[in-house]
């Protein structure tokens, strides 16, 4: 995966971590009904996806992480 396509990815998970955690920051309300997204499972996913582009942006970048 080049570094174009990290980037954008990347950009695209940062997005949506922000959008799922404002979404699941609202209170509920009852009178429309259940949530029947999980804002916060999708918040939490997408937020760790972030981190390993992230690093994977990084390594491509030239920087050794790990061992």
């Amino acid at each position: 995966m080049g570094i174009e396509l990290t980037a954008v990815l990347l950009a695209a998970a940062a997005l949506v971590a922000l959008f799922s955690g404002w979404r699941g920051a609202r209170k509920p309300d009852p009178m429309r009904g259940p949530r029947l997204i999980p804002w916060r499972g999708l918040m939490l996913t997408s937020a760790a996806l972030a981190v390993l582009l992230l690093v994977h942006l990084v390594n491509l970048l030239g920087v050794t992480t790990g061992r």
